[in-house]
């Protein structure tokens, strides 16, 4: 996190707000944005959907939780910490993901919740598996095609609302289901001291 404007600490106090050692960080959304842009992620897309949009980490077919849901785990990670950052199984992603949701992969080994992390996966794996089809096929355009097609059934694969591994957690077993112990449960009274007020925004379509 940049650091935090003046004017923004006036407006809203607890911009800015981290536990020591933790990932997770209370701001507003001009911080959070900085000069990015605000994409809306979907979910409960249709399967024929989520299957043409070649991108990454845009998309889910899992059902979003109610708001009141939503905010609770955040806040609860807010006072507790998310465990350790990993690009493949517990990114920013995965901690969006799991809010919205609650939902856990069970295989710790495995990929985690991020369709990003699975995008970076699935396009390689695509490439090879589709490598021999060169051979039967003489048209580029045809060999575009269904590498194109094995990709997306990769993402389509790994998407927490189609996956057999995942499971629902209430976000006080998280740090039990993912073996943090009690590291990470500690002065949560400490924390709901310091925090004050909290803005929600909801965006309503």
């Amino acid at each position: 996190v940049p650091s935090i404007p003046s004017s923004c600490c006036d407006i809203f106090p607890d911009c800015g707000f981290r536990q020591p050692g933790s990932g997770v960080v209370l701001t507003c959304l001009d911080c959070f944005l900085g000069k990015g842009s605000l994409h809306l992620f979907e979910y409960s897309i249709q399967t024929s959907l989520f299957l043409t949009k070649l991108r990454g980490g845009t998309c889910s077919t899992a059902a979003s939780d109610p708001p009141q849901s939503v905010v609770h785990r955040a806040m609860y990670l807010l006072q507790n910490g998310f465990g350790n950052y990993d690009v493949f199984r517990n990114n920013c992603e995965d901690f969006a993901l799991y809010c919205k949701t609650g939902l856990l992969i069970t295989d710790s080994q495995g990929v985690g919740r991020s369709g990003q992390a699975s995008s970076v996966i699935g396009a390689p794996l695509a490439a090879i598996l589709s490598s021999p089809l060169k051979l039967l096929m003489p048209s580029p355009v045809g060999v575009a095609t269904v590498t194109a097609g094995m990709y997306c059934m990769s993402r389509y694969a790994t998407d927490i609302g189609v996956r057999s591994d995942v499971i629902k957690v209430a976000v006080e077993d998280l740090a039990v289901n993912l073996g943090w112990g009690d590291e990470t449960v500690e002065a949560a009274d400490d924390a709901s001291s310091q925090l004050t007020d909290y803005h929600v925004i909801q965006r309503k379509d």
